[in-house]
């Protein structure tokens, strides 16, 4: 799906910068000076040591303007907000979903062990405790296994699938907005540079003589920042969506071989000896 959003973003940006750029080279060549070969033709110029001496302030070099106030004048104050508020929600989301899918998050060893061990000593009621009290991935598909391994062992596998597929789900949900900014990101960018494309045309059309090259700039440096920005968020959100969806599929198969494993001695529950009526 990212895919084919992304080729046509790159379809419509390449058709519609191609007539742009070619219309602004031929404004530009037309209001360039007469070339050197045309100028031959005219009446020789003035001798040398009549000319004027060129000012030492026409040699300086000109300042440098600073990027990060060039950024902001191109985006203005909509884009830049906009841009911010992906930013901090790309960021914000990243570092509690990567919070939320470490190891020690999703299995606590110290539970695991716990359980494991009463278990082991048939204390049950306490292991149930233990699990119900740990709001852990695994813990909350333990405590809903446990809880129906008395109707037997086929509805407490499938109590501890529902309650894994809920927890799936709601972090799949969290992970899903680092995809929408991946998707959402270009897109602003593309609108940003369709704005600035129609704003350098209607510079063009409006000139009575040759654009000024300053005038078709801003209209351009929109173009091209919107899409700048759009891409260095996009790049990042779907980078960190594909690694942490993996990771939590990685996660939700080691809890379900886990969890599977430890009550696996409960397959029994419920069947009635051969010597029972």
């Amino acid at each position: 799906m990212h895919r084919g959003t992304f080729g046509q973003a790159a379809w419509l940006r390449g058709w519609i910068v191609g007539p742009l750029l070619a219309a602004i080279t031929l404004t530009m060549c037309l209001g360039q000076p007469t070339p050197a070969f045309a100028q031959a033709a005219e009446p020789a110029a003035a001798p040398a040591e009549e000319a004027a001496p060129t000012p030492a302030a026409d040699t300086a070099p000109a300042k440098k303007r600073n990027y990060l106030t060039w950024l902001y004048q191109s985006l203005g104050l909509s884009y830049s907000l906009v841009f911010l508020a992906l930013s901090f929600t790309l960021v914000a989301v990243f570092v509690m979903t990567l919070l939320q899918l470490r190891r020690e998050s999703i299995m606590p060893a110290e539970m695991l062990e716990g359980f494991e061990a009463h278990l082991n000593a048939k204390q049950f009621q306490e292991a149930y405790e233990l699990a119900s009290a740990d709001e852990s991935f695994l813990g909350k598909v333990l405590s809903a296994g446990l809880g129906k391994v008395s109707k037997g062992y086929e509805p407490a596998l499938e109590a501890m699938q529902e309650v894994g597929e809920d927890e799936t789900m709601k972090l799949e949900h969290r992970l899903s907005y680092l995809a929408l900014i991946g998707t959402i990101s270009p897109m602003v960018g593309l609108l940003g540079t369709v704005q600035g494309m129609i704003s350098s045309f209607d510079v063009i059309a409006s000139a009575t003589g040759a654009p000024k090259p300053s005038e078709l700039a801003e209209g351009i440096a929109t173009a091209l920042f919107t899409t700048l920005v759009g891409l260095m968020l996009a790049i990042p959100a779907i980078t960190a969506y594909n690694i942490l969806r993996n990771r939590l599929d990685r996660l939700v198969l080691e809890v379900g071989i886990v969890s599977e494993g430890l009550m696996s001695r409960f397959q029994n529950a419920g069947k009635k000896s051969p010597t029972q009526p």
